[in-house]
């Protein structure tokens, strides 16, 4: 994903060994095991991630930025930037759109430099060249040209710091103007900031941030384990406040805390942030942090980092794709993160300060555009206790916000960012993997967005009014207009459900009939998702290389041309076969998609990426295409292309990724894809098979459940399924329900190096849309 408005815009720490990458240990190929994560994979390239640490779904996540400016730097850390600014405390993971960087720590020596200088020249700035990193889950570390070791570790709310300073004088600057900066960013960015140090040297501090997240507030109180001897603040503008003052108030701030001997014991920071208030960011402080025991704090982090990572246990395939697949689960468990204070206060979509049940949370960052197709299934497999956390919490911020079902929210923020109110997906995802919650306390507003017109809009959802009446959304009335009527016809599949939940069994019926409005754009002369305009007629002079009828200022597609939506429909994959005029038409438009030229229009966006012909492994609306096959009757063909996507988008490197990671969607395709199964419609229930990447796989289920996944005669020259059994007995079907899975067993494939007809009778194939085809 680019930027929010990007559619139009853009049109023990102590035995850790350094080097420039850890090394990566996995399993010898007969026991199984868990690969070890590689933190530096999509780093580099498009892949927008960082190598900080965190917990698991964890608020604080204090990680070095390299870059807050350029596209690339989203995350804040670029593989190839050969220098450091300092070390901030919240970060997005895999984001087209940067944002966050909360709270910058620099600690140096030498003059005081109170901007950060360039990537082309640090030393006209603050930054600082670095060598000897490395990065292992909840744990960073790394050597600064100041002669600095800096490592950084995490509780769940508190960021913990600790710099090793050589003999002499130094400093840390902490720099609260510094954030992700954007070209298309106008007016003021920062306002209503603060800064103050209290006679016991616990430092506070608060802003308010208008980026991605318009209006969103961070607070954070700072403790030293050791008195610096002078404190000197500096106002907007760098401008020093009064000798000897102890706050500042303005919009930009700074603080630089200087010691005069700066070596021999380390110096250790921990930072507590909350978005609700300073009291909040207190109580981090005090609870999770109360004492210096970085080792300590460093020692839990692997403890937990370990025990999600060991939910899955590995053997056969390479080493290089072991690690390739605990970094993918690694990435996966990185998003939503936590948002709620220790006593259970958050600042909900309405913008007022709630407090959750006991015993339950309240998340930021829901990347639903993107995460809905394979992330949270992946959750509701593998973590059901953490996916039905999300659940209720994303019913509440359905009842909180003015929007209704969250779009992409980010810090209670409804940012309208991508179309669509995906949301609605994984709520009747969970629904119909048995999850218990309050569906119906949501569905209020979820029917306000499906029929009332005069329901408040993000950009994610303009043209509804277009969409009920005409039963699609012109080109010429409204951007995006192809992609958003696929789109959202696949919420109203969704919402069918969620209305089933609540008793409103005539408007699950209606939403049905109307999920079927993506054939609308469907233009049966051509056999693509084309541009209709508002008087009935199609795009005269189609193109589907272009990605918009006008391209110098219009899109019709959303980070997709005409090859790549023509496929978007998950949810009725039979209709859409018969559109094409049944099975053999389609398998030859699907082999048309993967064998085109791969050319793009100049105005592409650079998420249309890792292509195969025009199919787009780089970027969300394709993931599911390569499994299309299977309703056909050529799962063959899915099995050799899954293998291929496997191998080839996706390297144990920091440009390791082929596209943005975006919150754990592009690694959680990776996962399911080497399982050897796959989501293609999360709403419906059931996986699709594919290919398995490696000789075992055992996942723990929770409850004491575990699901071995087998593949007899792998190789990387037989990605073809021969047979299939499921707890010892034979199982024709191309496909298996998450009920049969979520209970725990043996799924065991027979690999071969030839197609066989498995899967291919019609029996045997996905149902979509309730029925088989």
């Amino acid at each position: 994903m680019i930027t929010a408005n990007r559619r139009q815009l853009l049109a023990g720490a102590g035995t850790l060994a350094l080097g420039t990458a850890l090394p990566h240990v996995a399993s010898a190929q007969g026991a199984a095991g868990p690969g070890k994560p590689n933190l530096f994979i999509g780093t580099g390239g498009h892949g927008h991630t960082f190598p900080g640490a965190s917990l698991p779904f964890g608020m604080a996540q204090l990680s070095p930025d390299t870059d807050n400016a350029r596209w690339d730097a989203c995350s804040g850390y670029h593989r190839s930037d050969t220098s450091i600014m300092g070390f901030s405390h919240t970060h997005l993971s895999g984001t087209g759109i940067g944002d966050m960087l909360d709270v910058l720590v620099v600690p140096t020596r030498g003059p005081l430099q109170l901007d950060p200088g360039t990537l082309e020249n640090p030393d006209l700035g603050y930054r600082q060249r670095f060598s000897e990193e490395a990065a292992e889950p909840g744990y960073y570390r790394v050597k600064l040209e100041s002669g600095v070791l800096a490592e950084l570790t995490v509780t769940e709310r508190t960021g913990l710091h600790r710099y090793h300073f050589p003999a002499g004088a130094g400093h840390i600057l902490i720099d609260f103007a510094h954030m992700i900066r954007d070209v298309w960013d106008k007016g003021v960015t920062l306002d209503n900031a603060s800064l103050a140090i209290d006679a016991n040297g616990v430092l506070t501090g608060s802003r308010r941030v208008h980026r991605w997240a318009k209006g969103r507030m961070i607070h954070f109180a700072m403790q030293l384990s050791r008195k610096p001897d002078r404190v000197e603040f500096f106002g907007d503008d760098n401008k020093p406040a009064a000798k000897g003052a102890r706050s500042i108030a303005g919009n930009r701030l700074k603080v630089a805390l200087f010691f005069d001997k700066a070596g021999g014991a380390p110096i250790q920071i921990k930072t507590g942030i909350s978005a609700v208030d300073i009291a909040g960011a207190k109580a981090a402080l005090a609870e999770e942090a109360p004492g210096w025991n970085f080792d300590g704090a460093a020692s839990k982090a692997r403890r937990l980092w370990a025990k999600e990572l060991d939910r899955v246990q590995v053997a056969g395939g390479t080493e290089d794709q072991r690690t390739i697949l605990t970094s993918a689960l690694y990435h996966c468990f990185l998003a939503p993160t936590l948002f709620t204070d220790r006593d259970g206060r958050y600042v909900g979509m309405d913008q007022q300060v709630h407090t959750v049940p006991a015993g339950e949370a309240s998340f930021s960052t829901y990347s639903l555009w993107d995460t809905y197709r394979a992330l949270h299934p992946l959750l509701t497999l593998v973590q059901p206790d953490r996916a039905a956390t999300f659940t209720r919490d994303l019913i509440r911020q359905t009842q909180q916000s003015p929007y209704g079902p969250p779009v992409w929210q980010l810090q209670g923020i409804e940012t309208g960012c991508m179309i669509g109110w995906h949301s609605v997906s994984v709520l009747a995802e969970a629904h119909a993997k048995g999850i218990k919650a309050d569906y119906a306390a949501a569905w209020p507003n979820i029917r306000r967005r499906a029929f009332d017109r005069t329901f408040k809009d993000s950009d994610g959802s303009l043209g509804r009014g277009y969409y009920y009446d005409l039963g699609y959304i012109p080109a010429d009335k409204i951007w995006e207009s192809v992609s958003r009527t696929q789109e959202y016809a696949y919420d109203d599949w969704a919402m069918a459900v969620l209305a089933d939940a609540a008793g409103a069994k005539d408007d699950a019926a209606a939403l049905r009939k109307r999920s079927l409005n993506y054939r609308n754009v469907l233009d049966a002369s051509t056999r693509f998702a084309r541009p209709k305009f508002s008087d009935g007629k199609w795009w005269a002079n189609y193109d589907p290389i272009q990605i918009g009828h006008d391209p110098k200022l219009h899109r019709d597609y959303t980070e997709a041309n005409g090859w790549q939506a023509t496929f978007l429909n998950q949810h009725d994959v039979h209709g859409l076969i018969a559109h094409f005029g049944g099975d053999a038409a389609f398998v030859e438009k699907l082999d048309a998609l993967f064998n085109a030229p791969s050319t793009l229009p100049d105005n592409a966006p650079p998420d249309i990426s890792g292509l195969v012909g025009q199919y787009a492994h780089g970027n969300e609306p394709n993931h599911h295409v390569a499994y299309l096959y299977a309703y056909a009757g050529a799962p063959a063909k899915t099995q050799a292309m899954v293998r291929r996507l496997c191998l080839e988008m996706y390297k144990n490197d920091p440009d390791g990724e082929i596209g943005n990671d975006d919150c754990g969607q592009m690694s959680a395709w990776f996962v399911f894809s080497a399982l050897g199964f796959y989501p293609v419609d999360p709403v419906s229930a059931l996986y699709v098979f594919g290919s398995p990447l490696f000789d075992r796989v055992e996942v723990a289920l929770g409850g004491g459940r575990t699901l071995r996944v087998v593949a007899n005669g792998n190789g990387a020259d037989r990605p073809y399924i021969q047979s299939v059994r499921w707890n010892g007995k034979p199982w024709t079907k191309n496909w298996i329900a998450h009920a049969d899975l979520a209970k725990g067993g043996e799924l065991v494939f027979e690999m071969g190096d030839k197609p066989s007809s498995f899967g291919t009778a019609k029996a045997d194939r996905p149902p979509s849309f309730g029925h088989a085809g």
